[in-house]
């Protein structure tokens, strides 16, 4: 666990205990009992009202809770602008995933800053991909996550058609376009295929391995030396 999870689980017991105990939180939070009084120590520093000692417990004044999230209005812009982006140019996962972190995040703002999400100027209104596109992009998702093979059709620019077997490890978004990043058994190398060019798409029954020379970050790293999108 993170030690700002921590603290924000720390500061969640005692508000809804009478009396806590450092050893009863370090039960349940895996911890020393040295850790946690370092941590109440951290929360006393940063004004949170805690009262209490080592070996009696410690209690948080009542009515006591974290502070709301706070935001600039351009990092709301930002935020805002990017769940835009993905409602048009995503699948419908990810599309309803983008206004859900929203709706929790305008739900946490202190009163000033809320309405200011709905109220905004920057927008990506046009849906984009195609209903396949959109298809498509889910399922490769979830066979990046499964590091599930894939058999793919895809017709090049020249409209040549071919098939492969491919491991998928990322996608890409250009502005207009989005590419899958993966390694190519039929090509034996790292490859690009834009989105819009793969008409079909079958999974297999075999995993591929995490391989040096096959992985995510040496597709990036190919990328920066020379990007070609697989033609």
């Amino acid at each position: 666990m993170r030690r700002a999870d921590r603290l924000f689980q720390i500061v969640q017991f005692l508000r809804t205990r009478r009396v806590t105990t450092a050893r009863w939180l370090a039960e349940r939070l895996e911890v020393s009992e040295r850790t946690i009084y370092r941590d109440i120590q951290d929360l006393l520093a940063n004004t949170v009202p805690i009262e209490g000692e080592a070996g009696v417990g410690y209690v948080i004044r009542k009515g006591y809770d974290l502070p709301p999230l706070m935001f600039t209005p351009e990092e709301l812009s930002a935020l805002a602008l990017g769940a835009s982006i993905v409602d048009s140019w995503a699948d419908v996962a990810l599309s309803t995933a983008a206004q859900s972190a929203l709706s929790k995040i305008e739900s946490s703002l202190p009163s000033a800053l809320k309405g200011r999400l709905a109220d905004q100027r920057l927008l990506s209104p046009m849906q984009r991909l195609s209903a396949e596109a959109a298809h498509n992009m889910a399922e490769l998702r979830r066979a990046m996550d499964e590091r599930a093979k894939l058999r793919i059709r895809y017709k090049r620019l020249d409209g040549v058609g071919s098939e492969r077997v491919i491991w998928p490890l990322g996608l890409f978004f250009w502005g207009q376009v989005w590419t899958l990043g993966a390694w190519c058994e039929k090509r034996g190398s790292l490859r690009n295929f834009r989105m819009d060019r793969i008409h079909s798409l079958q999974w297999l029954e075999q995993t591929y391995p995490d391989m040096p020379g096959r992985r995510l970050q040496d597709l990036i790293e190919q990328g920066r030396r020379q990007y070609s999108p697989d033609a």
